[in-house]
């Protein structure tokens, strides 16, 4: 039971005052008094406190907590796999395309789809800068082998979409090549959709502030220092000509048969838990995952004995 102490009615502590009893909380709370009587305290709101205190707006969504973010990302796992084997099931064929800028999070997100996944039916393709017998194709010619068959998940970690970003900022197509792209684009995309196939774009938008201080955090960190390249270096001074590129990259090519969807990645972790939910929302699937059952007893041995011990190489015991 909580400590109850009496207090008179012009804030002095001592006598029993007419019937009035306030506890020590009350009475820090009803200190100021005009006339007589306690205003009521002007103090903001707990939630109102947090905000001023951190000089944020309230509808700023705070970090995700590490505990809840693992079990979503377990949960929408799950789901990929549901997804997967229905895939299989109906021989559905998706490719999805992961664009944006460097450092915006699409690797990580792509390791987050495939992770739970079985990789004969789940590839990522990540294309190095084309040979000289490629650049004499067809634009698209290279990237039609690896587009998914029947029950395949296809995921394109950057894709032709190269010609309308890196190639036309660093110069590496020609202004007619780059116009013809833009002409292509759209009506190879739609044959992509009437054959078939399911496909979803998504662009990655990692703000100026942030994609610099995962540039420092790279460059910091010796295992991940190879993911700054020189061509991502090179991209920290261009980021304008990449803003203009990709504005006139949707305005081209954000079609109704496959329109660009946008993720906000500056906070990598609801960046993932929103795409891979995005994903699961936009392809129609059934749980039609195998039920448990248990294993038949082995057959009885028929007398093969273990070759000895010092006749095979072991890796050392050194942990």
């Amino acid at each position: 039971m909580a400590t109850k102490s009496y207090v008179t009615l012009n804030g002095s502590n001592g006598a029993k005052p007419d019937g009035v009893m306030l506890t020590k909380k009350e009475k820090k709370k009803g200190k100021k008094k005009v006339k007589g009587k306690a205003e009521p305290s002007e103090q903001p709101l707990p939630d109102e406190k947090k905000a001023q205190k951190a000089d944020i707006p309230h509808d700023r969504p705070k970090n995700l907590k590490k505990a809840f973010y693992e079990v979503e990302l377990a949960k929408l796992q799950m789901e990929l796999v549901k997804l997967q084997y229905w895939v299989k099931h109906t021989g559905l064929r998706i490719v999805l395309v992961f664009e944006g800028r460097d450092a915006a999070g699409k690797g990580s997100t792509i390791k987050r789809i495939t992770e739970p996944l079985n990789p004969r039916g789940c590839r990522v393709v990540a294309l190095s800068a084309p040979s000289d017998h490629e650049k004499n194709q067809w634009y698209f010619q290279r990237y039609v082998p690896h587009l998914p068959g029947a029950g395949e998940i296809v995921i394109f970690d950057r894709s032709w979409y190269n010609r309308a970003g890196v190639e036309r900022v660093m110069g590496f197509c020609t202004e007619e090549q780059y116009r013809e792209f833009y002409q292509s684009c759209p009506e190879f995309e739609r044959m992509l959709v009437r054959s078939g196939i399911i496909l979803l774009k998504y662009w990655f938008s990692v703000s100026d502030d942030e994609q610099e201080r995962r540039f420092q955090s790279r460059m910091m960190d010796p295992s991940r220092r190879w993911k700054l390249s020189p061509m991502d270096l090179e991209s920290r001074d261009r980021w304008e000509e990449y803003s203009r590129a990709k504005d006139e990259m949707f305005a081209h090519t954000n079609i109704p048969e496959a329109p660009w969807f946008t993720v906000e990645a500056d906070d990598k972790k609801r960046s993932r838990l929103n795409c891979i939910s995005h994903i699961l929302s936009k392809i129609p699937y059934e749980d039609i995952t195998p039920e448990p059952f248990e294993l038949p007893p082995r057959k009885p041995s028929i007398g093969y004995v273990r070759p000895p011990k010092n006749e095979q190489f072991f890796v050392p015991h050194i942990y």
